[in-house]
């Protein structure tokens, strides 16, 4: 895909959409070289989401089309922070033993009218109810709609760890769980437990269309959904109901450009802005630029290489560390990130609590490596393939460099690398589908917990899904299911430390790097505040003041 949208024709096709949509009743303002209008908020991304329906995805860039606009959640975290604030539900008591969660939901919050569905009632427990059934009871008739399989539900353990959802009346919700979860509340702020409508769902189910609720997103959030053309753009409208107050922008476009120049000299014209995934060679240039003004942060992510552990060669460990000896960080950070990362040594980033300092990261040395080969069998080297990451992400700006430096680096001890790679898509399902052999992959933590880094992707429990070096170590596991157990922070600090040592020894990855996140804006725009997750949310940013 290398459509280059131009903002005329998002602007085009936005205006267009919004005379389909009974929502959208602003008078339609004529499209220019510049924003469609002064209000008009564009976003340039570099790729097409995978889709608008937050349950059904993993993914940063569907979440930045979906949930960080149109839905919201039971909590929320606060602007820029990693601490939750009452949203749908007002405020929650927890029983003295830690397993029953009494929410006491917002009255009065409206979901939104599109030309699809005009809702007869206000937000209530049975929308909650749905949003959490759909994915835990595989009997709920939308469990198999959408071919849902629901990836970060079960990656954070939800369907062991819920043991009931249930109604007590229209406005409080009870959520018992199996066991103690000190992550349980900063999991219900992540956009795959947004709250969807239950009436929406109905209506569409009724109308012998379901999969709608999944591709014309109906929520409560600060922006209507108007319509999506494929690989183009993305188009909303305020919602004049939100119940936080409407939000200064009338309009917002999502626009997809892949290209990172073209992204660029768009910010620079004033038809974008905000440009996602900048060049790193252009950064120098942006810190200057008086058409851009340029924000940044340390990421809370990681860059990393998996290994497929149930497959040989990488089901020896002195392979992997072998793997490990032979790639030199330092040449990757300086060509790759270009001073906009810091080398990892663990999956956890140096920027969440628990992270282990103490542990001494594999050095660079081709001589270690070998002889590490030799000891596993492997004297004279092999040969693989090696998986390519197809998209640039907030943990990566740029794995096709990444993979050639490593491929050499393992082609100086005998390992020849055979470079693959699949549509983004493809690329995750195979993946998890164990076809991996050795890859390129990332992570933005979305909760600010350390769990959120460990359990996904290094979890037993997660092999086939978002563990994709299908790692499994029973005392690593041991380690985290005695740690969320904890309230007891300092206590479980000592344990995630544990774990990161474990990870280490047995190197199922090569942690590569931790980014830092950046986002060049046009000098217009006011109120916009970075996520320490990697997202962008529209929700009281304005343009020009207004």
């Amino acid at each position: 895909m290398t459509l280059k949208a131009t903002l005329t024709l998002a602007a085009t096709l936005f205006l267009a959409a919004c005379d389909q949509s009974g929502s959208a009743n602003k008078p339609a303002v004529p499209a220019d070289n510049k924003a469609a209008s002064n209000n008009t908020f564009v976003y340039c991304t570099a790729k097409a989401p995978l889709g608008f329906s937050p349950a059904l995805v993993m993914e940063g860039t569907s979440y930045n089309a979906s949930s960080q606009q149109v839905y919201n959640r039971l909590v929320e975290f606060k602007k820029g922070s990693t601490e939750i604030e009452p949203a749908l539900a007002e405020s929650w008591e927890i029983s003295n033993d830690g397993l029953t969660y009494t929410f006491h939901l917002r009255k009065g919050v409206k979901f939104h009218s599109t030309k699809e569905f005009t809702p007869t009632r206000d937000f209530n427990a049975d929308d909650v109810l749905f949003s959490f059934q759909r994915q835990l009871d595989p009997n709920h008739p939308y469990h198999n709609v959408s071919k849902g399989t629901y990836p970060y539900f079960n990656a954070m353990k939800f369907p062991e760890l819920l043991k009931s959802v249930e109604k007590i009346d229209d406005n409080t919700v009870r959520i018992t769980l199996n066991k103690k979860d000190a992550t349980f509340l900063a999991s219900l702020g992540m956009d795959f437990i947004s709250i969807y409508s239950a009436e929406y769902a109905d209506a569409m189910m009724k109308a012998g269309t379901p999969e709608t609720v999944d591709n014309r997103p109906v929520g409560t959030g600060p922006f209507i959904f108007v319509d999506y053309k494929t690989d183009q753009a993305a188009q909303y409208v305020a919602n004049e109901n939100y119940w936080k107050g409407r939000t200064p922008l009338d309009r917002l476009v999502i626009s997809i450009v892949p290209d990172a120049t073209t992204r660029y000299a768009k910010l620079q014209a004033g038809t974008c802005d905000l440009i996602l995934f900048p060049n790193v060679a252009d950064l120098a240039k942006m810190k200057t630029d008086p058409k851009v003004q340029l924000l940044e942060q340390k990421g809370l992510n990681v860059a990393y290489i998996a290994f497929n552990t149930e497959k040989a060669p990488f089901d020896n460990v002195k392979v992997r560390q072998a793997l490990n000896y032979a790639v030199d960080k330092k040449a990757i950070i300086d060509a790759v990130y270009q001073g906009a990362g810091t080398p990892a040594k663990n999956p956890l980033p140096p920027t969440i609590w628990s992270y282990n300092d103490d542990i001494q990261d594999y050095p660079y040395d081709p001589q270690k490596a070998k002889q590490l080969l030799a000891e596993a069998g492997y004297p004279n080297g092999f040969e693989t393939d090696f998986w390519i990451q197809p998209v640039i992400r907030a943990s990566n700006p740029n794995p096709k460099r990444m993979a050639e430096l490593i491929m050499a680096d393992w082609a100086k001890i005998g390992v020849k690398a055979n470079p693959v790679t699949y549509e983004w898509a493809d690329y995750q399902k195979r993946a998890k589908a164990g076809e991996l052999t050795a890859g390129i992959f990332g992570w933005s933590g979305d909760n600010g917990d350390p769990d959120n880094f460990l359990s996904p992707l290094l979890a037993s429990a997660n092999a086939g899904n978002s563990n994709l070096a299908r790692f499994k170590n029973a005392q690593f596991d041991a380690l985290l299911d005695k740690a969320i157990g904890l309230t007891d922070k300092q206590a479980r600090t000592e344990l995630y430390k544990q774990a990161q040592v474990i990870v280490h020894e047995q190197a199922p990855w090569i942690p590569v790097a931790h980014s830092v996140g950046f986002a060049p804006l046009s000098p217009r725009v006011k109120g916009y505040v970075q996520s320490p997750f990697g997202y962008d949310a529209f929700y009281g940013v304005s343009v020009d003041g207004k």
